[in-house]
């Protein structure tokens, strides 16, 4: 079952206490996509500006992602320059943003590509989002990722959009900042009010609580040695979690935990690199061996 995401393709310069390193291909549809391709036929809505580099978009065919909705616009791609300190490695410090052609941007989906079942709206403008979800006819799963720009400066139309998706993930913050709840179980319960029949709060380092009215669960992160760059860790999360359900049709308490467990597995090897060095290079064997060690920690 393919797989339609919505999300920001961007052109990133990001420092950490490993290093710092320019131009590397980032975005919260990108990160998205180089995880979910493993377990499904993903295609992408962004856009891009003309000095997007060909390199990048060779590497996304590569990986066979379909870039059929990708439009080019007349301007800059969209840039973030961002700074992690070595004692919070969980929070990025944004130095600067160049919106370039996102500002403005309406996706732009091709008539084949809207019959896709299922839809996720990663990290973007929720007007965005929503007017990608206007575009797609009877979607079968809806996922939703957010950040805290939106939560505080376009509440409503967050709020709005949550009645219409089927999965909301975010990470702890956020979960705590748009339920106003500092207990997360209570904020998942919150969030469940909201719309969405599956809440994921991301937790980092210290796992991910999964809520919906007949299940829920917590896992721990998989136990990484030496974070390099934390940059798209739960865009690459969120692309693992769909990626799978995508594939697996069926949704059911077997399937939500098995998505769950490759999502946190496929996060932990984003970190350990700067972009996409590590997430480029999975392949589904490498994944496997890796979630079957992460399942060690978890059995008793």
């Amino acid at each position: 079952m393919s797989l339609l995401i919505l999300g920001t393709v961007a052109l990133d310069n990001v420092k950490t206490p490993s290093g710092f390193k320019k131009n590397l291909l980032g975005g919260s549809a990108t990160h998205f996509a180089m995880s979910a391709r493993l377990f499904t036929q993903v295609n992408l809505v962004a856009v891009i500006g003309r000095d997007f580099p060909k390199q990048h978009l060779n590497l996304f065919r590569r990986k066979g992602i379909n870039l059929t909705s990708v439009v080019e616009g007349p301007g800059k791609t969209f840039r973030w320059d961002g700074e992690y300190k070595k004692e919070d490695m969980n929070t990025a410090l944004t130095l600067a943003t160049e919106l370039g052609v996102l500002a403005g941007f309406v996706p732009q989906v091709a008539a084949h590509q809207r019959n896709i079942p299922n839809v996720f709206l990663a990290n973007i403008d929720p007007d965005v989002q929503m007017g990608l979800l206007k575009a797609v006819r009877i979607p079968k799963l809806i996922g939703l990722d957010s950040m805290n720009l939106w939560i505080n400066h376009k509440r409503t139309s967050l709020l709005n959009l949550m009645k219409k998706v089927d999965l909301f993930v975010a990470n702890d913050g956020e979960a705590r900042a748009l339920s106003g709840e500092t207990n997360l179980i209570q904020a998942a319960k919150y969030l469940r009010g909201l719309g969405p029949k599956w809440i994921v709060i991301k937790k980092g380092e210290h796992g991910v609580l999964f809520y919906s009215d007949r299940y829920k669960f917590s896992f721990p992160a998989y136990p990484v040695s030496r974070v390099v760059d934390p940059t798209g860790a739960g865009d690459t999360f969120a692309g693992g979690l769909m990626g799978y359900l995508s594939k697996a049709g069926k949704i059911n308490e077997r399937a939500l935990k098995t998505a769950v467990i490759y999502a946190t597995t496929l996060a932990s090897f984003n970190v350990e690199g700067f972009g996409l060095s590590k997430t480029a290079q999975l392949t589904t064997a490498i994944v496997q061996k890796r979630m079957r060690e992460l399942l060690k920690f978890i059995s008793y």
